[in-house]
């Protein structure tokens, strides 16, 4: 029953849209109509607002972190809590508020990491900075970090409810990225601080 309740609760949380919730409330358009298409952060910054970026990328993140707190605060067990962040991440991604359309889920996976570990996710994105300071190319750095990820979950924590929760997480951010690795083997993926930026959150 744990287990079902948490992925419940992960889930439901995972599918509140901030982008939309906080693009509405800055009066901007809503962030499916112009750019990638995609309800992140990245999508709501090139509608000019760093402001509505930034709440929304707080948010995006916060959800995961929240939905495992929660399910820590209630007795859950170790398994349980990890479907709960795995259950946010799905639900930022494959939102039912949005039919199911959501972002590409790095600042949700992000929240997640921090909800197991605040080193995991601190190295992480240290990996995610160093990728893009080095390239400039915000894709390439989340598939950076996807793919270390689980590998410094089983060398961290080492447990195997964890490594599997990261290990599909990473999984999903890298398949959802499927257009931006295309663009990086033809050379035409956009650069940051370009006219173009290719990674939701």
């Amino acid at each position: 029953m744990n287990l079902l309740v948490s992925a419940v609760l992960g889930y439901l949380l995972g599918s509140i849209p901030f982008a939309v919730i906080v693009s509405r409330a800055f009066r901007l358009a809503d962030p499916r109509s112009f750019g990638s298409g995609n309800p992140g952060a990245t999508n709501v910054l090139r509608s000019g607002s760093k402001a509505a970026a930034l709440l929304t990328l707080i948010g995006d993140a916060a959800k995961g972190w929240l939905a495992m707190f929660i399910a820590q605060r209630v007795g859950a067990g170790e398994t349980a809590i990890a479907v709960a962040g795995l259950a946010a991440f799905l639900g930022h991604v494959f939102p039912f508020t949005l039919g199911f359309k959501g972002g590409k889920g790095v600042a949700t996976a992000l929240g997640v990491l921090l909800g197991f570990s605040g080193v995991l996710a601190g190295i992480t994105a240290g990996i995610w900075i160093a990728v893009v300071i080095f390239t400039r190319y915000s894709s390439l750095a989340a598939l950076a970090a996807a793919a270390a990820a689980p590998a410094l979950t089983w060398w961290l924590l080492g447990r195997s409810e964890v490594i599997a929760a990261v290990a599909l997480m990473c999984a999903v951010l890298i398949y959802r990225h499927k257009s931006n690795i295309r663009k990086l083997v033809a050379g035409t993926e956009s650069r940051i601080g370009g006219r173009k930026r290719s990674v939701e959150s």
